[in-house]
């Protein structure tokens, strides 16, 4: 991901200084104020997870759903809170995400983007001398270079900002565009930039005494400061602070919340209009266009249609045939995906290698020309395909997506993720059983190229694929090489494959089994 330079040295002298530097703010900073000092974050990180009595929402996002064309259909729809230090602004957040009960959001904190300190401002910060709510303490080139890239559904890289050593760590945070993205901070609204992208704005306004009270708790029983330092704090920097850079900014918000979290009636009405506007930039996948957009159309170049010699046609008459026993349809299921795999790795990329026989002549062979072979299955059924990967391509790493359809809205949805470090620079096998419409093989390709992955180094393979889903995924993603055993002309009203295999993942696992099924063949076999 593409990162802002870090700026130059910090005015950080009793006058606020560096107005050359706060064109793109918006409120200026008079003289005579003395900064406050600060050297810890006033919030904590969130928890990917917020659960509530009702669901459990991933506060982590996730990739949007994307149209027939591959492309974001709406953009995510942005709050920013903003307001005093202990104001409660993690508190509304969290109050609107569990009230909005959306299973995907995007909670960004500014406390995130402080720059790096200088060696010569270390020695200034370790001395409570450096202004940490100066507008120039924090990085909003980057933080507008994120946040456009989270509201246009891309993932992003957010830092980790260690206040002990006023640094950031060397492992960024991976976020996914989401539904909903909240974005708060103390100045949340100083940044022309970052105001553009706002599609609503939000002010928490909690009385001064109030928030100097969760001050004294916060860093009493939290930080082990003593009384007397954190009123002296509050009056010499926090208080100033709030009415030079924050309080101006009240202004520009939509909403003003008095009271903070505790303003359910406040909160509640922010929730219908956010709902309002979600019901308008609803994303739907729009199944009836994308059946019909490529009627008619040559099936791409990119698909690879194994050959259909009397084997690989016997082993399909076995397993799409309905009275075929779990044992069998497991036996030849995997057969067919042990030679589905070994024609998949002929569109390795290889180059030419010479090594030297027993004998002590030359033979010039084939090699993989790349750096790792990553497989990536698309939980459940196309785990199945995850034995016939290991049994020819040696110590290859796996990952797993799991995506469901939403019974709701029939759009499929992102709940699990697990993939390896540094996949990016790897060729990705992408496992699934059978495509119908594309749609779960469309997201999955949609996080490995959020994940860095080349277009180009993605192959999905699958036992079985309709026409439809074949076009889906190649015309959104026309460099990504398709394979398959069979393909099957129609899809149902309900989007079954015709004629089709049945629910792979069912028949393979024994779920859902027929009466006639025994015990014995509901069991697992070993391989």
């Amino acid at each position: 991901m593409e990162c802002g330079e870090n700026s130059s040295s910090l005015s950080n002298s009793n006058s606020g200084g560096g107005e050359g530097s706060l064109d793109r703010l918006l409120t200026s900073v008079s003289s005579g104020l003395s900064p406050r000092k600060r050297t810890t974050s006033q919030c904590k990180s969130e928890p990917p997870l917020l659960r509530t009595s009702k669901r459990t929402i991933y506060t982590a996002g996730r990739p949007p759903w994307y149209n027939e064309h591959g492309t974001q259909s709406k953009e995510a729809f942005v709050i920013g809170l903003c307001g005093g230090s202990a104001s409660g602004k993690t508190t509304v957040a969290r109050k609107i995400i569990e009230a909005l009960d959306v299973p995907w959001v995007v909670l960004l904190s500014m406390d995130s983007f402080y720059k790096v300190l200088t060696p010569e401002q270390q020695v200034t910060a370790a001395s409570n001398d450096y202004n940490f709510d100066h507008p120039d303490a924090f990085d909003f080139g980057l933080l507008a270079h994120i946040l456009r890239k989270l509201k246009l559904g891309k993932s992003v890289k957010i830092p980790v900002y260690d206040f002990t050593t006023h640094g950031r760590q060397k492992d960024w945070k991976t976020v996914y565009g989401a539904s909903v993205i909240i974005f708060e901070g103390i100045m949340a609204f100083a940044d022309k930039e970052l105001l553009q992208l706002l599609d609503m704005k939000i002010f928490v306004e909690t009385d001064s005494d109030i928030r100097l009270v969760r001050r004294l708790q916060r860093d009493i029983t939290e930080r082990g400061r003593d009384i007397d330092g954190v009123i002296k704090q509050y009056n010499k920097f926090v208080k100033p602070a709030f009415e030079q850079y924050i309080e101006p900014t009240m202004r520009l918000a939509d909403i003003v919340v008095p009271r903070g979290g505790g303003n359910m009636v406040a909160i509640d009405l922010i929730v219908q209009h956010v709902h309002s506007q979600l019901e308008e930039r609803k994303l739907r996948w729009d199944m009836a266009a994308l059946a019909s957009a490529h009627q008619a159309q040559p099936l791409p170049q990119t698909l690879s249609v194994l050959e259909s010699t009397p084997q690989v046609r016997g082993m399909h008459t076995i397993i799409r045939n309905k009275e075929t026993s779990r044992d069998e349809f497991i036996f030849y299921s995997k057969r067919l995906m042990r030679l589905l795999i070994e024609r998949a790795l002929s569109f390795l990329p290889s180059e030419s290698h010479i090594v030297q026989t027993p004998q002590g002549e030359d033979y010039e062979g084939r090699a993989f020309h790349g750096k790792r072979i990553t497989g990536v299955s698309i939980l459940r059924a196309g785990e199945t395909m995850e034995p016939a990967l290991r049994a020819v391509c040696k110590d290859v790493r796996i990952g797993k997506i799991l995506i469901q359809t939403n019974q709701d809205t029939g759009e499929p949805e992102l709940h699990y993720l697990r993939l390896p470090k540094d996949i990016g620079e790897d060729h990705v096998i992408l496992m699934d059983c059978t495509v119908s419409t594309g749609a779960a093989a469309m997201m999955a390709v949609r996080v490995l190229l959020d994940h860095d992955v080349q277009e180009d180094k993605i192959l999905l393979v699958s036992l079985l694929m309709a026409e439809m889903g074949v076009h889906s995924v190649a015309y959104a993603f026309p460099q990504v090489q398709i394979i398959t055993t069979a393909v099957d002309k129609k899809v149902n009203d309900l989007f079954h494959i015709i004629p089709g295999i049945g629910n792979f993942g069912d028949r393979y696992f024994g779920t859902d089994a027929p009466p006639e099924w025994s015990d014995e063949e509901m069991d697992e076999p070993s391989y």
